[in-house]
């Protein structure tokens, strides 16, 4: 069950067969099903546990006084939310679902255990924490610097990569399940902005949208569209000379 999360971490430290059976064993204690446009936990909640997301999408956000919402990160299969969160008094942010999700709930004090019996795997936690931190970063930047054209392309390259990067993915297409108002929010936009927005990428054959299904038939005219490099996304398996054998 724990399969994308394991294939991410393979790409930084190969993982032995007792390392992946230690993580399978937790992922299958508690599992928790949040439905769609739930959350998963909310701000100003006391966490106990780690999530590992299993299947479907989240995203964390940020709600401002009068209701209007920040999407600061989208948390997809694979991901563990928050590594040390169970270590905070509360939570300063929320995680909501986006589609029905799937995620095992690991207690504070058995995730902290399991790093201590595995550290191939808090090495590999280490190094999927940074790629974390540098996704932050270009999100910064495509909220200070590209243009709404750039910044949706990007977006939506970078969610191709990540699913493919856990075998979610194929060569030209992936699930999308945002709407249009979840990029406004992710993007800082209007959702008219991203509607006329999409089109244009659309008209220009730089993507394909259609039932929560999306297509790149050039996965480089998208990337030269959005201004994208993926060497913050570290996916070229940098870790792989750490082998922990069997």
């Amino acid at each position: 069950m724990a399969a994308p999360l394991t294939l991410k971490l393979n790409a930084y430290t190969e993982l032995s067969s007792a390392d992946r059976a230690g993580f399978e064993a937790l992922s299958r204690r508690s599992i928790r099903e949040v439905c769609a446009r739930r959350d998963l936990i909310r701000e100003g909640d006391r966490p106990r546990s780690v999530f590992l997301i299993l299947s479907g999408w989240a995203c964390r956000y940020k709600t401002l006084p009068d209701g209007r919402r920040q999407i600061v990160a989208l948390v997809l299969p694979g991901d563990l939310c928050d590594l040390h969160v169970h270590a905070l008094r509360t939570m300063d942010h929320s995680v909501g679902a986006i589609t029905p999700l799937q995620a095992a709930e690991i207690g504070g004090d058995e995730f902290e255990q399991l790093l201590q019996d595995h550290p191939r795997i808090a090495q590999a936690l280490y190094w999927d924490e940074l790629v974390k931190i540098a996704i932050q970063r270009e999100w910064t930047v495509n909220l200070g610097q590209r243009s709404a054209y750039e910044r949706i392309a990007h977006l939506l390259c970078e969610c191709h990569l990540r699913l493919r990067a856990v075998g979610l993915a194929q060569e030209h297409s992936c699930p999308f399940p945002l709407t249009q108002a979840d990029l406004a929010d992710a993007t800082g936009l209007t959702t008219v902005h991203v509607n006329r927005t999409l089109q244009e990428l659309r008209k220009d054959g730089v993507i394909e949208l259609y039932g929560r299904k999306l297509h790149v038939p050039n996965l480089q005219r998208l990337k030269s569209a959005a201004l994208f490099n993926a060497n913050y996304l570290h996916l070229d398996h940098e870790g792989r000379h750490l082998d922990a054998g069997d």
